[in-house]
C-alpha cells in the first residue's frame, strides 16, 4: 500500500474536468487499498487572471475523500510552507497535474522543497505542456516545472510529442483518459428531455463545456447557417459558460440568422445536471481548433453518445472514424456535412462501436501505471 497525495484542484474549487478527475483519480487509489488524499489550492488563480464568474462550487463535497486547500499560486512564502508541510509528511508518490504554465512556478517550487525528502517520487500528469492559449514566459515557466518531476503520464500522443520538446529521457507513460463515470448512469432521451423542458422528438445535438476561442464554438455556429442544417430539422444544444467575451458569439449568431435552430444554456453545469446534458443530445460534438485530449470525449463515451471531433490534435485517435463518431476539418462545411452524415448513418449505428471502445478507458490501468511508473524509479 502507497501513501499518495494529488496536488491539483479540488472541492469547492470549480476546475471543470480537472476537478473532478482528481476526485475520481483519488476515489480509484482508495479503492485499490492505497492511502489518498488531495491538496489542493486556496488561491489558484488571481480574480483577474479568471475568465469565468466564479471559481467556486456550491455543491456538496466528495464523500470519504480528504481535500486540503493549501496553496496559493501568488504566495512564494506559502510554496515554501507547503512544500516543507508534504515534505515532512513523506508520501511515497505525488501525483501533480499540469494545465496552464502560469502554475509551474508555484508548483515547481513545492515540489523541488518536497523532493529534499529523498523519498518521495513525483508523477505528472500532463493535460497540456504547450497550453492553447499563448502566453509570455510559458516555456519558461513549463521547462522550469517539468524539471522538478521524476516521470510523465500523458492522455494523448499530441501531448507526449509536446513533453518530449522538453524532457527527452525521463520516463513517460502514454495511457487513454478514463471514463467519466461519476455522473450517474444513462437515462432516457424522454427523461433528459422532460428534465430539460426540450422537445421529446427533435434533432438536438450538444456542444458542452467552457467556451473558449480554441474550441470552437463559433466555427460550428457557422455549420449550423448551412441551409442543409435548417432543412434536416437539427438544433444545437449549447451548455456551458462563457470564458470569452459573449458579445462576440450574440453577434455572429445575430448575423447567421439562427437564434431560432439554437438551444443556449450557457451557465456553469453542476455536476448533478450532466447526465440529462449528455443524454438528452442525438450527438456530442466537438468543433476544437486545437486540442490535446479532452474530457468530453470519456464523458460521451460513458453515456454512450456519438462523438464528431475535429481533425487536430489527439482527438481523431480517440473516436475511430465512422465507428463511435465521425472526423471532420475544422470549418463551417466539414462540420456539416458530418453533422449530416451522422443523421444519415443514424445513432444506432455507432452505440455498437461505442461499448466495445469503452472498455479501453478504465481508471484501474490508470492507478496500475503510476504505481508502476514510481516503482521503476530508482530509489
Amino acid at each position: 500500500m502507497s501513501n499518495i497525495i494529488i496536488i491539483g484542484p479540488g472541492h469547492p474549487l470549480r476546475g471543470g474536468g480537472i476537478t473532478t478527475f482528481n476526485h475520481r483519480l483519488a476515489r480509484e487509489f482508495l479503492q485499490s487499498g492505497h492511502k489518498c488524499s488531495i491538496c489542493s489550492f486556496s488561491l489558484q488563480y488571481p480574480s483577474f487572471f479568471f475568465p469565468g464568474k466564479t471559481q467556486y462550487s456550491d455543491e456538496p463535497a466528495p464523500e470519504g475523500i480528504e481535500v486540503r486547500p493549501l496553496i496559493n499560486s501568488i504566495n512564494p512564502l506559502n510554496w515554501i510552507k507547503v512544500g516543507k508541510l508534504i515534505s515532512s509528511e513523506k508520501p511515497d508518490i505525488v501525483v501533480v497535474r499540469f494545465w496552464i504554465p502560469f502554475l509551474g512556478i508555484a508548483l515547481g517550487n513545492i515540489l523541488r522543497r518536497i523532493k529534499k525528502n529523498h523519498h518521495t517520487k513525483i508523477i505528472c500528469i500532463a493535460d497540456n505542456i504547450i497550453p492553447h492559449e499563448h502566453r509570455p514566459g510559458d516555456r519558461t515557466f513549463t521547462r522550469f516545472f517539468l524539471k522538478s518531476c521524476d516521470a510523465f503520464i500523458t492522455m494523448s500522443e499530441k501531448v507526449m510529442n509536446d513533453l518530449r520538446v522538453f524532457e527527452k529521457n525521463k520516463p513517460a507513460r502514454l495511457v487513454n483518459h478514463p471514463l467519466y463515470d461519476i455522473f450517474g448512469e444513462a437515462i432516457t432521451k424522454e427523461e433528459a428531455r422532460k428534465k430539460l423542458n426540450l422537445p421529446p422528438n427533435e434533432k438536438i445535438i450538444l456542444f458542452f463545456g467552457f467556451i473558449r476561442s480554441y474550441k470552437g464554438l463559433d466555427i460550428l455556429l457557422q455549420a449550423m447557417a448551412d441551409p442543409r442544417i435548417r432543412k434536416n430539422g437539427i438544433k444545437l444544444l449549447v451548455a456551458g459558460e462563457f470564458y470569452e467575451n459573449e458579445k462576440y458569439y450574440r453577434d455572429l449568431i445575430k448575423k447567421s440568422g439562427i437564434d431560432d435552430l439554437l438551444i443556449l444554456k450557457t451557465h456553469f453545469i453542476p455536476d448533478k445536471d450532466v447526465r440529462y446534458y449528455l443524454c438528452t443530445a442525438d450527438l456530442v460534438i466537438q468543433p476544437y481548433r486545437n486540442a490535446t485530449q479532452s474530457g468530453v470525449t470519456p464523458l460521451a463515451y460513458h453515456f454512450e453518445k456519438p462523438i464528431i471531433v475535429t481533425n487536430v490534435g489527439g482527438l481523431p485517435s480517440l473516436v475511430p472514424h465512422e465507428k463511435v463518431g465521425l472526423v471532420a476539418d475544422p470549418e463551417p462545411l466539414a462540420l456539416a456535412e458530418a453533422i449530416l452524415r451522422f443523421y444519415e448513418l443514424g445513432e444506432n449505428y455507432f452505440i455498437p462501436h461505442l461499448r466495445t471502445e469503452k472498455l479501453k478507458y478504465s481508471w484501474a490501468n490508470m492507478v496500475r501505471t503510476i504505481i508502476q511508473l514510481a516503482d521503476d524509479l530508482p530509489k
